[in-house]
């Protein structure tokens, strides 16, 4: 595995690999001048809104799905066989470990979402609502990459962090492709809400 650098990091789609931040000690942090005043509160405030959003997205999801996704729903969308970041961080856990944890989560969690997306607009391409909320819930999530890559360089002079991503559905029949992105989904809300958790208190004032 390499070292992605974060202006890469929005266009990829790989299969799952893992890795480690990497330290760097030089002054050239690409995006320090970037941050806002307020990049603290936003990112609190994206991350409260990922986690209150989590639960209506996956059962929006089901519902376009039809069956047997809705009736079968702990059977064929048991996340139990998905690939998701490792997330080993606690509320004890030192900041920068947590804040790079943070980015490998929501890195893969914005590669899912891009895949889903493109899945839905093949399958279900007059789902308007599901639709926008997953433009909507993408748009959130790069906002917070974004946002991440900035404390992360500006407070620990970290700008380049080896991230995972899962496998991408392309070539799959259509029930396959549902199926991933339900599993994916209810992962999310699981995951999300383990994040929020640990994280809000980080970003508290």
């Amino acid at each position: 595995t390499g070292v992605v650098p974060f202006v890469a990091l929005l266009l990829l789609q790989r299969r799952p690999v893992a890795g480690r931040a990497l330290l760097v000690t030089g002054p050239g942090c690409p995006g320090h001048g970037l941050c806002r005043s307020n990049v603290q509160e936003q990112t609190r405030r994206q991350v409260a809104l990922l986690n209150a959003t989590a639960q209506d997205l996956f059962s929006l999801y089901l519902k376009c799905q039809g069956e047997p996704f809705s009736s079968e729903t702990d059977k064929l969308c048991n996340p139990g066989g998905v690939f998701f970041p490792a997330f080993r961080v606690n509320r004890t856990s030192e900041r920068k470990e947590v804040m790079v944890a943070m980015y490998k989560l929501f890195a893969f969690l914005n590669a899912s979402l891009g895949n889903i997306t493109r899945d839905q607009e093949e399958l279900n391409p007059t789902a308007k609502e599901l639709l926008d909320r997953l433009h909507n819930t993408t748009k959130t999530t790069r906002g917070l990459i974004s946002n991440l890559t900035c404390l992360l360089c500006k407070n620990y002079n970290v700008f380049q962090v080896d991230v995972s991503y899962g496998e991408s559905s392309k070539g799959k029949s259509a029930f396959k492709k549902k199926q991933q992105g339900c599993q994916v989904l209810r992962k999310y809300v699981q995951v999300i809400a383990q994040a929020a958790r640990v994280l809000l208190p980080h970003l508290s004032p």
